[in-house]
């Protein structure tokens, strides 16, 4: 037989060598990343970046002459930028997003198609805070737009052109730039500029149509 000097020491011979806690078994692991993105998480937040600090750059602009991301591509009506470029953050394309979703929702089979996304990383310091002492905090996910690019689209389902209008009138006061209402037929946009089809050489002048700007 052998003696034990105290209780405390009789739980310690039953213990088992490698014993750990269940707290620290059922409790997930949080890396630095996710504490990271905790104050950042979005329902249109990216799921994972490179850098969560970025420049804050420039906003886009088509002096090269393209003109995509100005048309429609999925549905027959939408909304694309009318005044100048923007920065939009993800608050106000999930408003406007709502708007159109709850506008809709009584058609069966609409969709709503987002040709955005807000995938840059806004960092606020402040307006009366001295140079230096680093670049500043995380804010919120925002998206640079240039001048006649395609937001949203409406599509899936016939839908008639009054509530169309209707629907992207209330996302357009969810947005801070003017917008303009387009449908499948809408020429691209360069910029400020429509781009009309050029006429052929053989057409009838009579039964031309002159697209309006």
């Amino acid at each position: 037989m052998f003696s034990l000097p105290s209780a405390r020491s009789l739980l310690a011979a039953c213990r088992p060598a490698a014993w750990t806690s269940p707290i620290s078994v059922f409790t997930p692991s949080l890396s630095s990343a996710s504490l990271v993105f905790a104050r950042g998480r979005h329902q249109l937040a990216p799921r994972s970046v490179k850098f969560l600090k970025r420049h804050k750059g420039v906003l886009p602009i088509p002096v090269g002459g393209s003109t995509k991301g100005t048309t429609l591509a999925y549905g027959d009506w939408g909304i694309r930028v009318k005044g100048n470029g923007m920065r939009i953050t993800a608050k106000q394309l999930k408003s406007a997003d709502d708007a159109l979703r709850r506008k809709i929702k009584a058609i069966k089979g609409a969709k709503v198609y987002m040709r955005v996304f807000p995938d840059i990383p806004v960092c606020i310091k402040g307006n009366e805070t001295r140079m230096g002492k680093g670049k500043g905090s995380f804010e919120f996910w925002a998206t640079r737009v240039a001048p006649g690019r395609v937001l949203f689209e409406l599509g899936g389902a016939p839908i008639r052109e009054e509530l169309a209008r209707e629907a992207l009138r209330l996302a357009c006061d969810k947005l801070p730039t003017r917008m303009e209402f387009i449908d499948s037929k809408a020429p691209p946009r360069l910029g400020n500029m429509i781009l009309a089809p050029e006429i052929p050489a053989d057409a009838d002048p009579a039964k031309t149509i002159e697209l309006s700007a």
